[in-house]
C-alpha cells in the first residue's frame, strides 16, 4: 500500500483530515454498557475502554480478533559520543532474535493473539548525530514515516507500534525536551543501564541537540532533526491507524515521543490511542502527563520492543469481552432496581 504523503507538505495536509470516531457507535455502546448486569461503573476503566473502541471500530458490540505488533527498528550517529550502555550493533542482533522469536515482545505477542511484524530500516546507515545537526534529511523522515504507515494492515483491529535502537532514549529524551522544555535531566534516564558517566554525556547531548532547536520549534522538523528512523516509523504507523480507524495502545517512553510529535502537530490526532504502561523510564511519567494519557498498567517495565503495549492487550480483550459478552438485565432476567 503506498502511503498518501510523499513530502512534508503531504505529511502536514494528513495531519488536518482525521477521521472521527463513530458517534452512533458511541453512543450505542454507551447505552449497552448502562444495560449490563452490574451496578453502574463497577468494571471503571474497562467500561471506558470498551466504550472507547467501540467508536473507533464502528459497532456498538466489538470483539479484538487482530491485533498487531509492529517493531521499527533503526540506529543513531549519536551514539558514538558514549550515551549507550550497549554498542550499536545489538540493534541487529536483537532484530534476529524478534526474527527467531526469541524477545519478551514475541511471546507477549503471541500470548495475546497478536500478529507481530519487524521492520529494518537502514541499519547501516545511523542517523548522523543530532548535536552536529539535523539527524535525518526531509527525504529521510519521508522514507521513514512511509515504512511505518505501509506497515499497518488496514484488516487489524488494534495496533501496538514497538522500537530497538540503540541510542534511541537519546533520542527521544532530545525529543520530549524539544517540544516540553524544561532541563535535560527531567528527561534523560539510565536507558538499557548507562553509567554515570554515561548518564552524564547523554544530558549532554540531549541538552545540545535541543538547544540548536530554539524555542517553540515546529513538531515535524524536531523529529527530523533530533529523531531516528525508527521514532519517525513509529509516528507514520500511528497516523496510519488513524487514518484507518485502527485503536492504537501505546507503548514506553520512545513510543510516546514518537506521539508526542502528532499531539503537538494535530491537538487531537492521539484520541484513537491509549496508554498501555507507565514504565520506570525517566521522563515517561511527565511524557504521559504531556499527552494526558493515563496508563492502563504500570509494573515498572523498561524494556522497550512494544512489550507494555503488547502486555495491555490483555487488559483490552477483557474490556470488550465483558463489554459485548454479558447480558443484560432484560436478557438475564435480573432486577435492574
Amino acid at each position: 500500500m503506498t502511503p498518501p504523503f510523499s513530502d512534508l507538505a503531504g505529511l502536514r495536509a494528513l495531519l488536518h483530515e482525521l477521521p472521527a470516531p463513530d458517534a452512533a457507535a458511541f453512543a450505542a455502546a454507551q447505552a449497552r454498557n448502562a444495560q449490563l448486569t452490574k451496578p453502574a461503573g463497577a468494571l471503571g476503566r474497562l467500561e471506558e475502554l470498551a466504550i472507547w473502541y467501540a467508536g473507533w471500530r464502528g459497532t456498538p458490540r466489538p470483539r479484538l480478533e487482530r491485533p498487531q505488533v509492529a517493531i521499527f527498528a533503526g540506529n543513531h550517529g549519536v551514539v558514538a559520543r558514549g550515551v549507550s550502555a550497549f554498542p550499536a550493533e545489538v540493534t541487529a542482533q536483537m532484530v534476529s532474535n524478534f526474527e527467531a522469536g526469541g524477545a519478551a515482545v514475541n511471546q507477549l505477542a503471541e500470548a495475546f493473539g497478536a500478529t507481530m511484524t519487524v521492520h529494518s530500516i537502514a541499519l547501516d546507515r545511523p542517523t548522523q548525530d543530532f548535536v552536529e545537526g539535523p539527524a535525518m534529511t526531509e527525504a529521510e523522515l519521508i522514507e521513514a514515516m512511509a515504512i511505518g504507515w505501509m506497515a499497518v494492515d488496514p484488516a487489524s483491529d488494534l495496533l501496538v507500534a514497538g522500537e530497538m535502537g540503540i541510542g534511541n532514549t537519546c533520542s527521544a529524551s532530545a525529543i520530549a525536551l524539544a517540544l516540553e522544555g524544561g532541563q535535560a535531566q527531567d528527561w534523560t534516564g539510565r536507558g538499557t543501564g548507562v553509567d554515570a558517566a554515561g548518564l552524564a554525556r547523554k544530558s549532554e547531548a540531549v541538552a545540545q541537540g535541543a538547544a540548536r532547536l530554539g524555542p517553540d520549534p515546529d513538531p515535524i522538523e524536531v523529529l527530523r532533526q533530533l529523531g531516528g528512523r525508527e521514532i519517525a516509523a513509529m509516528a507514520g504507523a500511528i497516523l496510519a491507524a488513524r487514518h484507518h480507524r485502527i485503536p492504537v495502545l501505546l507503548d514506553g517512553f520512545i513510543c510516546c515521543a514518537a506521539a508526542l510529535v502528532l499531539h503537538r502537530a494535530a491537538p487531537g490526532a492521539l484520541d484513537h490511542a491509549v496508554a498501555g504502561h507507565q514504565g520506570i523510564e525517566s521522563g515517561h511519567a511527565r511524557l504521559l502527563q504531556a499527552l494526558g494519557k493515563a496508563p492502563l498498567l504500570a509494573l515498572d517495565l523498561r524494556l522497550g520492543e512494544g512489550s507494555g503495549g503488547a502486555l495491555a492487550i490483555g487488559v483490552l480483550k477483557g474490556a470488550l469481552a465483558c463489554h459485548s459478552g454479558m447480558a443484560s438485565f432484560a436478557e438475564a432476567g435480573v432486577s435492574d432496581g
